[in-house]
């Protein structure tokens, strides 16, 4: 199984679980930064060279030995379910991605067929009711995480103690999870616990916000979204994340967690 999702600096000074939807474009380019002294010029997750990647065949042997050892600060990132999910029908479904194109191809046209979603015409730039249409994706989502039907889950919407845990179960060890929505303090207590050849002031850098721009602006409050049903659909798909990620799952307006999160408890919890 090795590492699937998982980055390591050239240098080796820190290794990182990404899960997709929190921050992965930022933090994979302040580990390069912080290897090279300058950020990746596109899309981070183009760059096929300076930045160690599971994908990259000749990648895999080195960060499976370092993981297995645990030679480096290893790391994750996570976000509010809640938040997460809406971000993923804005820029995935309703979005033309940086290629020009929809999203997975036939996806949308398969979604407004079997489920009635609307996504703002040809180019996502048309009105169209938002929280009538996300809620139909919700189905769609509980329906590939549920029944794998009509497809497996996507890795934008599922969950994301499933990212999570398979580096744990394969035999690694995080030293750090921390929350987007405190993403300065966060990066910079991995930045205090590692080494590295370029200092990056977090402070000063820009947001690698790659999903920005791709799909129309939310029109209303995240609650407004979530009825009753909608949340029992997110708890369904994502139990397990509010309860080791400390997030409420009772006030979908609070996207700030609740609590700390207890790395043992991701251990024992995840690493089943």
């Amino acid at each position: 199984m090795g590492f699937p999702g998982t980055w390591m600096t050239e240098s080796e000074s820190m290794v990182y679980r990404v899960v997709p939807k929190c921050a992965c474009s930022t933090i994979g380019q302040i580990m390069y930064y912080s290897d090279h002294g300058r950020f990746f010029d596109g899309d981070i997750h183009d760059s096929t060279e300076g930045l160690h990647k599971w994908a990259q065949d000749a990648s895999q042997p080195k960060i499976e030995a370092n993981v297995l050892k645990h030679a480096s600060y290893s790391f994750t990132c996570v976000r509010n379910p809640y938040t997460r999910i809406l971000s993923s029908f804005f820029d995935k479904i309703c979005g033309i991605q940086r290629n020009g194109r929809r999203y997975r191809g036939n996806l949308v046209p398969l979604l407004i067929q079997k489920y009635g979603i609307d996504v703002g015409g040809d180019d996502g730039k048309q009105e169209f009711d938002q929280i009538r249409s996300f809620r139909r994706f919700l189905l769609f989502a509980r329906d590939t995480i549920r029944w794998r039907r009509p497809m497996d889950p996507d890795i934008h919407w599922s969950a994301m103690s499933g990212h999570v845990s398979t580096f744990i179960v394969n035999g690694g060890t995080y030293d750090n999870i921390f929350f987007t929505e405190t993403f300065n303090e966060g990066m910079q207590s991995v930045l205090d616990a590692v080494e590295v050849a370029h200092p990056v002031d977090l402070a000063s850098i820009p947001r690698f916000n790659e999903s920005e721009g791709h799909g129309p602006k939310r029109a209303h409050p995240v609650a407004d979204y979530f009825d009753d049903l909608s949340m029992h659909l997110v708890y369904e798909m994502y139990k397990r994340d509010f309860e080791v990620f400390k997030y409420d799952f009772e006030d979908p307006s609070n996207k700030m967690p609740v609590g700390e999160i207890d790395l043992d408890e991701v251990h024992k919890k995840l690493g089943d």
